[in-house]
């Protein structure tokens, strides 16, 4: 475990601003790079720190489908709002069959690749590569995840907990193709916003989920609201946050603060950060009750 580590500070943070999230609007795609937003810089703040460095778990789930565990991690059982976070590369013939849940949201985003989902409620789509699927568990449902090319098939699954009057709601599902994902590029980054002020995801916990490459060696930056419970997971490339290593597969909580991530060309990671519910989460399997 690493703790209290002390980040860099800099006069000008780049990266995207840290706004109350619209969580539970819809808005419309940016792809131009003039709309890659800039971190505010006018108040002085302090340094994030990195309070826990976990390394991924390589296991399998469903039917032998492979994938790298990050949490619930014996480090970090759970993340208020988040319950769990996969990096799953799955190949035909594994997968996810039909199987149930309740009680929080699950969202598939596709890295290489493709997933069918299917659904109790009548949902049948594919999601490719930049796409992502919400499914909202809601009271409980049923759906299956498998394989939709004969290739790789890799992307990262996050559960986000329902406060707890809203777990016994109607299920929901929301797919969202590639081309409606809001991007932004400015030369030194691009910037998949997955879950946030301007993407088109809807959901009932403010969260801000953020995909970021480096177009070149270089950073990124952002300032992190007090109150926020953040990580980021390095989905490829070394990266260093502060004076702590992050290689592929390895994840960092951070507290609030100024922010930098550095990297090499084709360095990329996820971005996550949600205001807690403050309330137990109580996981059992595939229940979030």
């Amino acid at each position: 475990m690493v703790t209290d580590v002390k980040l860099s500070r800099r006069a000008a943070v780049l990266g995207i601003a840290s706004a109350p999230t619209l969580w539970g609007c819809h808005g419309k795609s940016r792809t131009s790079a003039d709309q890659v937003r800039q971190a505010h810089t006018s108040t002085p703040r302090s340094d994030a720190t990195v309070l826990l460095r976990i390394e991924g778990r390589d296991t399998r789930d469903g039917a032998d489908a492979t994938l790298r565990r990050i949490f619930p991690h014996p480090q970090l059982r759970d993340f208020d709002p988040f319950v769990l976070l996969d990096d799953f590369d799955v190949r035909v013939p594994a997968g996810f069959p039909e199987h149930p849940h309740r009680g929080f949201e699950a969202f598939t985003y596709m890295i290489e690749g493709a997933f069918h989902h299917k659904d109790n409620l009548g949902n049948d789509s594919k999601i490719s590569a930049g796409g992502t699927q919400r499914f909202n568990s809601g009271s409980g449902a049923r759906h299956s995840e498998m394989p939709a090319t004969d290739g790789a098939n890799r992307g990262l699954q996050l559960w986000v907990n329902l406060q707890r009057d809203k777990k016994k709601m109607t299920p929901e599902y929301q797919g969202v193709a590639a081309d409606a994902m809001p991007v932004g590029e400015n030369g030194l980054y691009r910037v998949h916003e997955v879950v946030g002020p301007t993407s088109p995801v809807a959901l009932h916990t403010e969260v801000d989920y953020l995909d970021i490459t480096l177009l070149r060696a270089g950073e990124w930056g952002t300032t992190i609201p007090t109150g926020r419970n953040t990580l980021l997971y390095a989905i490829a490339g070394d990266l260093r946050v502060g004076d702590v290593d992050v290689p592929r597969g390895v994840a960092v909580t951070v507290s609030g603060g100024d922010l930098l991530v550095r990297g090499p060309e084709g360095g990329r990671f996820a971005y996550l950060s949600g205001r807690p519910h403050g309330e137990p989460i109580l996981h059992r399997g595939p229940f979030v009750d």
